[in-house]
């Protein structure tokens, strides 16, 4: 008795948990039923972020790209205030549904899934000295150079790889490394081309992009939360694949530079968004 006992209340446990399981709803149900998409968003960060402090709109190449998104899943996009720092904690608590312009580093990867990448970004150095022009990562490594670059970025990774000999002034934020550069605290500032573009535009006496080889490329990725099914993260990373692959991502980005007057004219000769 005690055993078909047993067998019984197994079967009612199995029976419950199946029941469930069919009641779950997908990630992309729950989002419909919510009829919103979110996405962290970080002010003034140009080109990525930009926010109208009088209308509240938000602007910038990941709202387009997330527009998209949101589109496609016939809902509207909501833009949840965040930081760089917060956005991947936002991703795992749930508090959005994905974030977008997450470099993809072997640590984050143990806290949240990566689509396929939207964009390829380059690192770069900016500077107002013309004798850092075209010198490659290891002449760079010199104990008789000075970098400046924003602490805990996927830069400051680069110049603990690349430059472990050279002097590296770290700064809690972007602005600060850039006023160290511009007044010649550092001879340059390590950084990404999308935001050395923006910078020399925005603040000419910081100097101009340089390329330094080999070229070091990270994909730029979106990052969802580990808990989401697999049909959503399919459909995120097929997205991303998809509009990076025919251009749509580049077009988007280039879109968002146009403000500060650059073009595909300002990009060094061999550099592409598409990798």
């Amino acid at each position: 008795m005690k055993i078909l006992r047993s067998v019984i209340v197994s079967a009612m446990i199995a029976l419950g948990l199946s029941s469930g399981a069919a009641q779950a709803q997908s990630t992309v149900d729950e989002i419909k039923a919510r009829g919103v998409l979110r996405i962290p968003g970080i002010l003034n960060e140009v080109p990525y972020f930009n926010k109208d402090p009088r209308s509240g709109d938000w602007q910038g190449f990941v709202i387009d790209m997330a527009s998209d998104i949101a589109k496609l899943l016939d809902v509207k996009l909501e833009v949840v205030e965040s930081s760089w720092a917060n956005a991947i904690l936002d991703v795992q608590s749930g508090k959005v549904d994905m974030a977008f312009a997450v470099t993809a580093t072997p640590m984050r990867a143990l806290s949240v899934d990566f689509s396929a990448p939207t964009y390829f970004n380059s690192f770069i150095i900016i500077s107002a000295k013309d004798e850092l022009e075209g010198k490659t990562w290891s002449e760079l490594n010199d104990a008789k150079y000075t970098f400046a670059v924003d602490l805990g970025s996927a830069q400051d990774l680069i110049t603990q790889q690349y430059l472990p000999k050279a002097n590296i002034l770290r700064f809690k934020t972007r602005d600060e490394a850039i006023v160290a550069a511009i007044a010649g605290k550092a001879d340059g500032l390590v950084n990404t081309m999308l935001n050395g573009l923006v910078m020399t535009k925005k603040t000419a006496d910081i100097g101009k992009v340089m390329v330094p080889t080999p070229v070091l490329s990270t994909p730029s990725v979106i990052a969802v939360n580990y808990a989401s099914d697999e049909v959503f993260k399919s459909f995120v990373s097929g997205w991303a694949e998809y509009n990076r692959r025919i251009g749509n991502n580049q077009t988007w980005i280039v879109k968002s530079l146009e403000p500060f007057g650059i073009t595909l004219e300002d990009m060094p000769v061999g550099f592409g968004f598409g990798g």
